[in-house]
Formats: structure tokens, sequence, C-alpha cells
């Protein structure tokens, strides 16, 4: 199974790019955000893409589909998970960033998840009953900025700030989930980081 690519950009179209990696040439889906990021790249440049890959016996042909974060495909498999929506309708719906999209789910606003294509009002609330709870880390992701995607500033306070406000935990548990994190892996310097540290120190302590 195909879980990342790098290689050379062959050709570019509105909804998917063509990837020599390894003399193959791989054909890969993107969301709008994704094909924005890399719209400075060029045929011939380099692209690196984490890969969801997808292949049922209802759809035996392969489906590849491309993602700038490997936060960005695990949400992207989260998001598929909700009634009626595949990953061929995901891909179309996610023509906003996955951070926008998991802030939208965790503050139950359904006008903004409806801003996606294909995404109505019933939908909109079928993504919040099944994903809300669950997208705290995907908020978190950093902020894209042309083509690079930028270290958020003050990151401890942006942790503290999704585990009270939008997760609900109490503030002294907070900022002792964010000081063991820092406690356990000292090298961390971004949101993301931190938080799947916070995340994995609180699935060891739920053993």
């Amino acid at each position: 199974m195909i879980g990342y690519i790098e290689g050379k950009i062959l050709k570019k179209e509105d909804e998917r790019v063509l990837v020599l990696a390894n003399q193959v040439g791989y054909e890969i889906l993107l969301p709008a955000f994704v094909m924005e990021n890399i719209a400075a790249n060029k045929v011939g440049e380099e692209v690196a893409l984490y890969v969801y890959y997808q292949q049922t016996e209802r759809q035996p042909k392969p489906i590849l589909i491309g993602f700038n974060l490997e936060a960005e495909k695990e949400f992207f498999q989260y998001f598929i998970s909700v009634e009626d929506i595949g990953p061929l309708k995901a891909v179309k719906a996610l023509s906003i960033p996955v951070r926008e999209v998991a802030r939208a789910i965790e503050s139950r606003d359904v006008q903004s998840l409806t801003r996606l294509k294909g995404i109505g009002a019933r939908t909109a609330q079928k993504i919040i009953a099944t994903l809300e709870g669950k997208m705290g880390k995907f908020a978190l992701i950093r902020k894209e900025d042309k083509k690079e995607i930028q270290v958020a500033e003050d990151f401890l306070e942006q942790v503290y700030e999704v585990l009270v406000k939008q997760l609900g935990h109490r503030t002294a548990a907070a900022k002792r989930m964010i000081a063991e994190a820092l406690k356990r892996n000292r090298e961390i310097t971004t949101a993301e980081e931190l938080f799947e540290e916070v995340y994995r120190g609180e699935q060891t302590n739920n053993r």
C-alpha cells in the first residue's frame, strides 16, 4: 500500500497531479487546499505528498489522494467515516484547510461546514454528530502561508486553549498535560507536535 510519495511533477490538472517516483507515474487526486499549497510548483519540480490509498471490491481501480501533512491524511480518514461521505465526495468537499474544518466541527458551526462543496445542512449535522470531540488535534495544524507551512507562534498557549475551550479539560489538568508532554519530549517546537505528545500521554494514562 502506498502511504507517501516523493517525486517530480509530470503533469498538473485542476484536481490531480501526475508524479514520477522511481520511474513510475502516480496519478494523485488533491483536495483544493492541497492543490493551492503546491500551486507554485512547476512541472519538473519535486513534490512530497502523504497518500491515502483506496481500493475496494465495488471500486477495484486504485485511487490515490494526496495531502501536505500526515495529520491531514488522518483527518481525511475520520471525515470519510461519516455516513454518506466517501473518498471522492470528501476530496471535492475539502475546499478549505483541514484546520478550519476541524474548528467548525468542534464549535458546531453548521453554516461553515455547508460552505464545503456538496455538503448540505443535514450532512453537516451528521459530520458534527460523528466527529465532535475528536478534532482538537487537527484544529492545531499549522496555518499554511503560500508554499511554506509556518510554525505557529505561542504554540503552548494554542494547545492550552484547545484543551480547555474545545476539549473541555479543566485549567489545572490542561497545564499538567502540557507540562508532562514537554517533560517527555524536550524537542517539541510546534503546537502539532505538542498536541501529539499530549495525546500519546493520555492514551498511556488511560490504559
